[in-house]
């Protein structure tokens, strides 16, 4: 488990923050979606404060609320590639699905980041849920949630064996033989699964990290076990301290169950904090960014973590009955999501408006309004009491969240000694304390 001097950091970067309404902030400039700049300031402030990653979520169509929400994103892997050259150390983590992608063309996109970045990519591993999503693959609907992780599995399979196709020391540079490439030292494949025949070898030498960083963000009982398997760091929802302890614990003892080392999975729940001087200030801050929100884009959002289940019926100032949620298990999409939420409103039973409100700055993730001080606070008792081993920074707006997190909540870690005063290698596998895995060929050999 993560120790007090070897917190981890990631920052989310969505379009103009996590704030649904965002966009509407004074502070935030929707026209810059599309421009590179804008990234690069925002990974620039990133890896000024030091954080072990910056990392792009993905969704494959338009969301429903484009009328109301700022959305048009660059795609991750073109867009991490970019940064590459804009930054030195930072980590480069990207969202990429295993369910409208092939393994051969996805393993060498992530090799190619992982080249370019020199040794500073992440694939954040996700099953598409989103009915949109399959339309535009051709699809009347989307995929049964146990058929996503299936295939998911089979995916990461070919994908790692793919990046181990060549040996460290395949290529021999001898110039004077003229053998640029020992071939006994890359290997093919030779997949054949139920989803996927994959010859391989892959088409370039083994990238810096041998691997990219393994992410996974999904926390169902299918998502746990896949990432007990495969994920070196998970991206979770955790709303209180015993819950985020009850969720580390089960996914490092399911890790230590498929012969990992659990300190190998780094869990690393959402945080969007909301800074003020005060308390007062940091929620006067907090209710001026729910009072820009619409209530069509919560319901459609709400709606769209139940499998399109409509509770626009509903009034906005009573409670909903807790009848009329469907249950979680019962959901195709994002199982996890859907459970969180409804373990929010089965303990506070908020009415339709205020759940609108409280899922509008995080979906879900644990929002904090209060000063630097009592986030550092609420990160050290999490740390300290091995609910994470670090956290997902996701800033109510951007950049100034994100600067104000690095200028404020920071220093004060690194003051109690909770974080990196300075990178101390070069690779994100360097920053999450993470081996360098071996080419599997590499030892039959």
């Amino acid at each position: 488990m993560t120790t007090r001097t070897d917190i981890h950091l990631n920052v989310f970067v969505p379009t103009t923050g996590h704030h649904e309404a965002s966009w509407r902030h004074p502070s935030t400039q929707p026209e810059r979606l599309t421009d590179i700049a804008y990234y690069r300031e925002t990974a620039a402030i990133a890896e000024r404060g030091g954080f072990d990653s910056l990392f792009l979520a993905d969704q494959l169509a338009l969301g429903r609320s484009v009328k109301h929400v700022a959305q048009g994103k660059l795609e991750p892997l073109t867009l991490l590639s970019a940064l590459a050259g804009s930054t030195e150390r930072i980590g480069l983590i990207g969202t990429a699905s295993t369910t409208y992608n092939e393994p051969y063309n996805l393993a060498r996109q992530f090799a190619s980041l992982d080249h370019i970045s020199q040794g500073r990519a992440g694939w954040n591993i996700v099953t598409s849920w989103s009915a949109e999503a399959a339309g535009n693959f051709g699809l009347a609907q989307r995929n049964a949630h146990a058929d996503r992780y299936r295939r998911a599995t089979e995916f990461v399979e070919v994908a790692t064996k793919l990046w181990d196709s060549w040996e460290d020391d395949a290529r021999v540079h001898d110039r004077a033989r003229g053998v640029y490439a020992d071939t006994d030292r890359i290997h093919p494949i030779d997949h054949a699964g139920e989803e996927f025949r994959v010859r391989g070898p892959l088409d370039l030498p083994r990238s810096p990290q041998g691997r990219p960083v393994l992410v996974q963000a999904g926390s169902s009982e299918s998502g746990r076990s896949f990432a007990a398997r495969y994920a070196e760091a998970i991206f979770t929802a955790q709303q209180d301290l015993a819950d985020a302890q009850a969720f580390c614990a089960d996914v490092k003892s399911r890790a230590l169950a498929f012969g990992r080392n659990p300190d190998s999975v780094k869990v690393l729940p959402g945080l969007s904090p909301i800074l003020g001087s005060t308390e007062a200030e940091a929620r006067a801050h907090e209710e001026a960014l729910n009072d820009l929100t619409l209530p069509v884009v919560g319901l459609k959002h709400l709606s769209q973590r139940f499998d399109g289940f409509d509770f626009s019926g509903f009034p906005l100032d009573e409670e909903i009955p807790l009848d009329a949620f469907p249950r979680p298990e019962t959901v195709q999409g994002a199982q996890s999501r859907s459970q969180v939420i409804l373990t929010l409103v089965e303990r506070e039973r908020p009415t339709l408006r205020q759940l609108l409100r409280r899922l509008a700055g995080g979906r879900g993730h644990k929002v904090l309004a209060g000063t630097p001080k009592a986030v550092a606070d609420h990160i050290q008792l999490w740390i300290e009491n091995r609910a994470a081993d670090g956290f997902n920074i996701m800033p109510a707006v951007i950049p100034t969240g994100l600067a104000e997190f690095v200028d404020e909540v920071v220093p004060i870690l690194r003051q109690r000694g909770l974080f990196r005063t300075a990178y101390a290698g070069r690779t994100l596998r360097d920053h999450y304390g993470l081996a360098r895995p071996e080419s599997r060929y590499a030892r039959s050999a």
